[in-house]
């Protein structure tokens, strides 16, 4: 069973960085890749992806111009860098892995998923 493992959440102020990484126990190269949040007591919202050759990425309004998402297929990882850090930015961020970035974007119904990362954002 494939799994991912997200590491790099903690409790910062507003207008922090924090680097969330994701490691994946297979090869990643045949996915898109990326990243889901759920604020306390909202759904889950998609984040940001990147397609599995690198040259496409895909982000929440939310998020552009703060968060960006890469990956490195050798080690296996996908890594989400976020600035400028705002409170509506808390909850816990999930990696995830699809086979095409728009199935992704659509909630991975049949991909794989890690178990989550938590971040909380001061005021």
């Amino acid at each position: 069973q494939a799994a991912l493992v997200e590491s790099g959440g903690g409790l910062v102020e507003a207008g922090a960085s924090l680097q969330l990484s994701c490691t994946a126990s297979m090869r990643t190269n045949a996915y898109a890749m990326g990243w889901f949040r759920r604020a306390p007591g909202k759904e889950r919202e998609f984040v940001a992806a990147i397609s599995w050759n690198e040259i496409t990425t895909y982000y929440a309004d939310s998020v552009k111009g703060r968060f960006t998402v890469s990956r490195h297929n050798p080690e296996k990882s996908v890594y989400l860098q976020m600035v400028s850090l705002k409170p509506e930015d808390t909850g816990i961020y999930y990696c995830a892995a699809d086979q095409a970035a728009n199935l992704l974007m659509a909630g991975a119904e049949s991909g794989f998923w890690g178990q989550g990362t938590q971040v909380v954002v001061s005021s």
